[in-house]
């Protein structure tokens, strides 16, 4: 058979091949775009990242960070834990304090977490300790917790976040009760009574005081009076007043 060049071939033999190759140029970087698009799409389609329980995953003010068991026992050590106080953990995590309090001294305890992930993964671990009887765990905003019930109060959040919560523990915790804080301070307005160092780790302590409760009682009374001094000044400037008499001209 005669053999011919590519120049001498017949164009509809050459056009096949290149229109092949110029299909692939084209279409590789479209099926990227439309794999692109169709990715931001599923992203804006499924909305907000949701929790578990189908809330919306809380915007969490501390991070989590698992206070060391060391840390702990001394914690429960400096507020003489034993049995028949009720502890209160403000950002309890894994649960791990409540749960060694209850399994350790048979205290019951109470762990209030904002994130429902932590408080699921508390209730497993009371349950594989035992004191799932003892302990409850609540997902929820501990500046709308009541915690009057409280004769132990730990926390482990931040300097910001123990100075905006002493008004409450102050307000709503009886004389006597004991409170601990890892790692973090109330303020310059409520020096710890002792402090100690475990492995590196600082932990302060107080107890509720008459003084702890008449400042806030005080603080109570100052912010209803503003409140009531506000509110008055504001109706009274939105009551219609007599109309000014024309002053007339002197001759």
């Amino acid at each position: 058979m005669q053999s011919i060049s590519a120049s001498q071939r017949p164009l509809r033999a050459i056009r096949p091949p290149l229109l092949r190759t110029l299909a692939a140029v084209f279409m590789a970087p479209c099926a990227l775009l439309c794999a692109l698009v169709v990715a931001l799409l599923c992203a804006l389609m499924s909305g907000p990242v949701r929790a578990q329980d189908g809330a919306e995953a809380p915007r969490l003010d501390v991070p989590y960070v698992p206070t060391p068991q060391s840390v702990v026992d001394r914690m429960l050590d400096m507020a003489k834990v034993q049995k028949g106080d009720v502890l209160y953990d403000l950002g309890s995590g894994d649960g791990r304090i409540v749960i060694t309090a209850a399994r350790r001294y048979g205290a019951q305890g109470v762990g209030i977490d904002l994130d429902p992930k932590r408080i699921r993964e508390a209730r497993a671990n009371a349950a594989t300790a035992g004191v799932e009887k003892q302990v409850k765990f609540i997902a929820g905003d501990l500046f709308k917790a009541d915690l009057s019930n409280a004769s132990v109060v730990t926390l482990y959040l931040l300097n910001s976040v123990n100075r905006d919560l002493r008004p409450q523990l102050w307000r709503q915790l009886k004389v006597g009760t004991r409170v601990v804080s890892h790692a973090f301070d109330m303020g310059e307005e409520w020096p710890p009574e002792k402090t100690e160092n475990v492995d590196g780790r600082v932990i302060y302590f107080w107890t509720i005081s008459d003084a702890n409760k008449k400042a806030a009682a005080t603080a109570a009374s100052t912010a209803t009076s503003t409140a009531t001094s506000t509110a008055t000044s504001q109706t009274t400037s939105k009551a219609p007043g007599a109309a000014a008499m024309p002053v007339r001209p002197q001759p």
